[in-house]
């Protein structure tokens, strides 16, 4: 049963929210690196969803606490209807540029190497996600409508999800906000950092050639 929700972007430190809510939570948390070892299952279900037709939410994150990260942040909406008693995390970055800068040295080289050796049906999910999320927003378009699309959709998820549901959780905060939300003690241990620019292009890479063998 999912706990958490995750409706922050790619590259908010998501792979870190992973990471901690695993730990507080002691069940696996959905995440893009969830997809690829599942590409029979995720690409196409979420592509689905991306054009209106929802799986059966219950079955498609059977065994997993919480979801973050894309593919499944995207449904953040669809998915706090389905699990009323979860809280919603918007993870963030200090600002857009910050975020950009992130997502061209890492995510859209992921996803160039992935459309080559995963696809079609990789290509399709992932046109579906960025479409729903900044709707009228070509992603090698202009910078300056991504920007008011990516601000749109944080303004969204905040008049989407009720205060006391949502929790913004900007990159850095720690475990105080998940454990607070969750009602749960603080662990002893360090929060996590994980996944930077060069973690994140190495794992795809690694994933990516493990998928061609």
């Amino acid at each position: 049963m999912i706990r958490v929700i995750g409706a922050g972007l790619p590259r908010t430190g998501t792979m870190t929210l992973k990471n901690a809510l695993e730990t507080l939570l002691g069940e696996p948390c959905h995440h893009m690196a969830e997809v690829f070892g599942r590409p029979e299952i995720d690409p196409p279900a979420f592509h689905a969803a991306s054009q209106g037709d929802f799986p059966e939410w219950d079955k498609l994150f059977e065994g997993y606490a919480a979801a973050v990260d894309w593919p499944g942040s995207a449904f953040y909406a669809e998915l706090a209807e389905a699990y009323p008693d979860a809280i919603v995390v918007l993870s963030r970055r200090d600002s857009f540029e910050t975020w950009w800068t992130s997502v061209n040295n890492t995510i859209f080289k992921g996803f160039d190497m992935a459309e080559e050796r995963m696809g079609p049906i990789w290509v399709d999910m992932i046109n579906g996600i960025w479409d729903k999320t900044f709707p009228g927003a070509d992603r090698t378009g202009d910078v300056a409508a991504i920007k008011v699309a990516y601000e749109r959709y944080h303004q969204q998820v905040r008049e989407t999800i009720p205060a006391d549901r949502l929790v913004e959780f900007e990159t850095g905060a720690g475990w105080e906000p998940l454990c607070t939300a969750l009602d749960l003690p603080i662990p002893a241990e360090p929060f996590p950092h994980l996944n930077s620019t060069a973690d994140f292009n190495a794992q795809v890479e690694s994933v990516l050639n493990s998928e061609q063998q």
